[in-house]
C-alpha cells in the first residue's frame, strides 16, 4: 500500500513522528511504501528543523516551501504543489494530521484526485467560529474516509454531524512522541541554562490569532502575566507572531521575574512541561501533553476542542479572566489544586499502533 504522509507545521511533527516509525518498521516495511511531505508551512529552524532532528524524523521525499502568508496563499499554493506529487505517485491514501492549513488543503488535494483521505486527530471541536482550524477540522472531516480519534468527544461530534462509519477511537499520537521522547527530554541541561529549579516556576506561551492579533486582548494577557511573576517566576518562550504584535503595539513586557527565550526545540519543550509546577498556555497540544504528564495547565481560551483534558485530566479552562487565574494559581501554590492526575482512556503511547493495525486491515 502506498501511503503519503503530510506535515506542515511544529504540531504535525509531533504527531507524524510515531506514526511514521511503526509504518516503516520492520514489521511493517514490507507492507507499506510510505512517501514523506513537507509543506513547509513552518520553515524556521526553531519551528521545524530542530524537531526533525530531536524527533529521528527521516528527511522528507517531499518538501513544499510555502512559507508564510494569509491562510487563502498557503492553501492554495499547498494544493497547487500537492496535485502534482499525487498525480505521479498515485498513493492508495494520503494521511493528514492536526488542524492547520496544511491539513486541509492536502485532503482538498487528494480528494479532488479520488485518492483515500485518512485523519488522524478527526472530530475534536471547539464550537468558536473565530478559529480558523475550527473550520480546518470541519472540512477535512467531512472529506476523510478514515477518521482517526482522540478521545470520547471526537466520536459524538463526528455522529451529530452525520459521520458514523469508519471512525476509530486510537488514542492520542501526539502522547506516543510526549512518552518516546521523556527520558531523553528529562536528562536536558534546559534548567540550568535558564536559571530555573524544578517545580518552582510557571511555563507560560500565549500565540493563538485571536488572541495576540487584538490589542486590548493582548495587553490584558500581559496585565496577567505581570500578576502571576510577582508570585512566581515566569519562563516564556515567545512566538515570532506574539513577538511581532506586541512590538507593533507597543506593548511593554519588561517585567523582572520573567524569562524571555525564543521557541524551544521538542525536548527542552517537554522538560520545562515536566518541571514546571504549573503550565499557562492558550495552545491546545500543550493542554493534552500537560494531562498526560500530570502538571495543572490553565487555559487561557474561553473553550476547548480538548474537553477530556478538563474532564479527566489537569486542565482548567480560565480564559483572560485574571481573577480566576490568580485563584487557580494560588490553589496550585499551595498544594490545593483539585486536578493534579489524569486518567485518560488510550492515552497510553501505542495510539499509532492502532492506526497502522487498523491501515493493515485494509492492504487487500
Amino acid at each position: 500500500m502506498k501511503i503519503i504522509l503530510i506535515a506542515g507545521t511544529r504540531p504535525n511533527f509531533m504527531k507524524i513522528a510515531p506514526l511514521l516509525k511503526v509504518l516503516e518498521s520492520n514489521d511493517n516495511k514490507n507492507y507499506f511504501d510510505v512517501k514523506l511531505v513537507h509543506t513547509g508551512q513552518h520553515y524556521d529552524p526553531n519551528m521545524s528543523e530542530i524537531f526533525f532532528q530531536e524527533l529521528a524524523i527521516r528527511k522528507p521525499d517531499f518538501y513544499l516551501g510555502v512559507g508564510s502568508g494569509t491562510h487563502a496563499e498557503i492553501s492554495g499554493k499547498i494544493m497547487m504543489d500537492l496535485e502534482k506529487i499525487l498525480l505521479v505517485e498515485k498513493p492508495d491514501l494520503i494521511v493528514v494530521v492536526g488542524d492547520v492549513d496544511s491539513t486541509m488543503a492536502s485532503a482538498i488535494s487528494a480528494k479532488k484526485l479520488h485518492i483515500k483521505v485518512c485523519h488522524v486527530e478527526a472530530g475534536l471541536r471547539s464550537y468558536n467560529e473565530q478559529m480558523t482550524e475550527e473550520w480546518n477540522r470541519v472540512i477535512t472531516d467531512h472529506i476523510s474516509n478514515l477518521l482517526f480519534v482522540t478521545e470520547e468527544s471526537g466520536p459524538k461530534n463526528l455522529k451529530k454531524e452525520g459521520i458514523k462509519k469508519n471512525v476509530y477511537f486510537v488514542g492520542n499520537v501526539m502522547i506516543d512522541s510526549l512518552f518516546n521522547c521523556l527520558d531523553r527530554a528529562k536528562q536536558k541541561d534546559t534548567l540550568q541554562r535558564l536559571g530555573l529549579q524544578e517545580k518552582k516556576f510557571i511555563f507560560w506561551t500565549m500565540h493563538r490569532p485571536e488572541t495576540v492579533d487584538y490589542k486590548e486582548l493582548l495587553q490584558k494577557g500581559m496585565n496577567i502575566l505581570y500578576e502571576v511573576q510577582k508570585k512566581i517566576k515566569v519562563v516564556w518562550p515567545i512566538h515570532p507572531r506574539t513577538k511581532k504584535r506586541l512590538q507593533e503595539f507597543g506593548i511593554k513586557t519588561d517585567f523582572e521575574n520573567v524569562v524571555f527565550t525564543e521557541p524551544f526545540g521538542y525536548l527542552d519543550s517537554v522538560n520545562l512541561e515536566f518541571n514546571a509546577l504549573c503550565i499557562l498556555t492558550d495552545s491546545g497540544g500543550m493542554q493534552e501533553e500537560a494531562s498526560a504528564l500530570n502538571v495543572p495547565c490553565l487555559t487561557m481560551r474561553p473553550q476547548t476542542e480538548r474537553p477530556i483534558t478538563v474532564k479527566l485530566g489537569t486542565n482548567i479552562i480560565v480564559n483572560l479572566n485574571k481573577k480566576l487565574i490568580l485563584k487557580n494559581l494560588d490553589l496550585i501554590l499551595t498544594g490545593k489544586y483539585p486536578k493534579m492526575h489524569s486518567n485518560i482512556p488510550l492515552w497510553d503511547g501505542k495510539a499509532s499502533e492502532r492506526i497502522v493495525q487498523i491501515l493493515n486491515g485494509l492492504k487487500q
